[in-house]
């Protein structure tokens, strides 16, 4: 009996050894990257947090200023198509502008209006990536286009001698498929990766896009290399192209200044003054929330943000385009008449249908 009684001690520091064998095991596991990236399937995105009814509110609203900004792009394609007087450089730029801005709302809204109807409201891991890389993708590409055309104006008032055989239809053409090109390329490294980045829980992100700054703060390790490379990237394209706007229009503000006639001047200023309209809205949010380090933002400023360069830019776009452009209003005139006539031939075939 005597001879026994050190046999159930044994088992005990065994079962101790196997125990402290498996949380070993557990922490190496836990401190690997694969182990992590198969936890988390999906993300939950919580838009904003409301009541039922608000949300049908809000899916309402959102749905509305969706709907204006694709006919707004749309119709300003469709003009620049349609009408030869628009066949040139800066028309070129500005329609593929508009294309860009239908994606660019087509990346995360859709996916924000089903939100607001679920009750789950989770995205799938490779989804909630696929529109981090595209939703940014359509941003730096916006900034290489706002680039050209600043570009394409300070050539046509500053140069305007050279400015047929600088800007040439294939030369046009070369800088449209460069800035796809690029604006796609620019921030593929930081989405690869945060996407091998281990997430093992929560995958609760407070906002309504899958953002760079909410997944890694999700990460189960901590990911300074990457953040770095993310945040470097996205000041860069933000600051040099921004720099380069500014230089342009300035460089464009002192020669019409120059100019003797006052309707040249005035003419000047309504053209340029429309992109820099633009430039101030797009760049006024967007260099509050990625070019600022060190600054704490709430998660209601930075979905206010994100929500204005998403959304309302996009919208608003085509109206100061169309607005202070006469060129542009005869050609979205000429859509609306083309649009209406259409409208009645369709008509007259269902009559004849039916009758």
């Amino acid at each position: 009996m005597a001879a026994a009684q050190p046999q159930p001690h044994c088992c005990k520091e065994g079962n101790c050894h196997f125990l402290m064998a498996l949380q070993f095991t557990d922490e190496m596991n836990f401190s690997g990257l694969g182990s992590y990236s198969k936890s988390v399937n999906e993300f939950i995105l919580l838009g904003f947090p409301c009541s039922k009814e608000i949300q049908v509110i809000l899916f309402m609203f959102f749905s509305i200023v969706y709907l204006l900004t694709l006919m707004g792009n749309i119709a300003i394609i469709c003009a620049v198509c349609w009408n030869q007087h628009l066949h040139t450089p800066m028309y070129i730029l500005l329609g593929n502008f508009a294309f860009l801005e239908i994606w660019y709302v087509n990346a995360t809204v859709p996916n924000t209006l089903v939100n607001f109807l679920s009750d789950t409201k989770a995205i799938s891991f490779t989804g909630c990536f696929l529109q981090l890389y595209f939703f940014f993708s359509m941003g730096s590409t916006e900034c290489f286009f706002l680039s050209v055309m600043a570009f394409d104006r300070y050539f046509a008032i500053c140069r305007p001698l050279h400015y047929a055989t600088i800007m040439t239809g294939q030369r046009c053409i070369h800088l449209v498929i460069s800035c796809w090109v690029c604006g796609f390329l620019w921030y593929l490294v930081p989405v690869i990766l945060i996407s091998h980045l281990p997430f093992c829980g929560p995958n609760v992100i407070d906002h309504f896009v899958c953002d760079s700054g909410p997944l890694l703060t999700l990460s189960c390790t901590p990911a300074p290399m990457s953040k770095l490379i993310s945040y470097t990237l996205s000041s860069l394209i933000i600051l040099l192209s921004f720099l380069f706007i500014v230089i342009s229009y300035a460089l464009v503000l002192l020669a019409v200044l120059q100019l003797p006639l006052a309707s040249s001047r005035h003419k000047a200023f309504s053209t340029c003054g429309s992109h820099l309209v633009v430039v101030l809205l797009f760049y006024g949010t967007i260099m509050v929330m990625d070019v600022s380090p060190g600054f704490s933002h709430s998660t209601l400023m930075s979905k206010i943000m994100t929500l204005f360069y998403a959304m309302v830019t996009p919208l608003f776009n085509p109206l100061i385009y169309s607005l202070r452009n006469k060129e542009m209003k005869s050609g979205l005139w000429k859509v609306q008449e083309k649009l209406k006539i259409s409208l009645k031939v369709f008509g007259r075939q269902s009559r004849r249908s039916v009758e």
